[in-house]
C-alpha cells in the first residue's frame, strides 16, 4: 500500500518534469509507475494528432554512474509503429540522466 501511494505522488512530480521535457513535441496526460516491477505507463497527446497514444514501458532499471542516477529504458511497447520504431531507436537501452528525487522515486 505504501510503494501504491509513493509511486502515485512519484507519477504526479514526473509528470510536471516531462511535460517540461516534451512540451514540443505535445504533453504528457497520465503517467502510471509500478516500482515494484519496474514498469510505466504513459498516454500522451502529440501536436497534430486527434488521439491520445499510450506507452508500455515494460522494464526500466536505476543505473548509478559516478555522482549521476540513469534511468534504462527496456521493453517499450506502442501500438503505433512509428513511435514503436523511434522507441526501438532512441530510447530502448539507452539511459537518461535522471533528477536525484525522480531516481529516489523510481526506485
Amino acid at each position: 500500500m505504501f510503494r501504491a501511494a509513493k509511486d502515485a505522488v512519484a507519477g504526479k512530480s514526473a509528470k510536471i518534469y516531462l511535460n517540461d521535457l516534451l512540451s514540443r513535441y505535445g504533453r504528457l496526460e497520465e503517467l502510471r509507475i509500478d516500482s515494484k516491477r519496474g514498469s510505466m505507463e504513459l498516454t500522451c497527446l502529440l501536436h497534430g494528432e486527434t488521439k491520445p497514444l499510450s506507452i508500455e514501458v515494460g522494464k526500466y532499471t536505476i543505473e548509478q554512474q559516478g555522482e549521476t542516477r540513469l534511468l534504462r529504458l527496456a521493453e517499450c511497447r506502442c501500438e503505433r509503429v512509428w513511435v514503436q520504431n523511434l522507441l526501438a531507436d532512441f530510447a530502448e537501452k539507452k539511459t537518461f540522466p535522471l533528477p536525484s528525487w525522480a531516481a529516489a522515486a523510481l526506485s
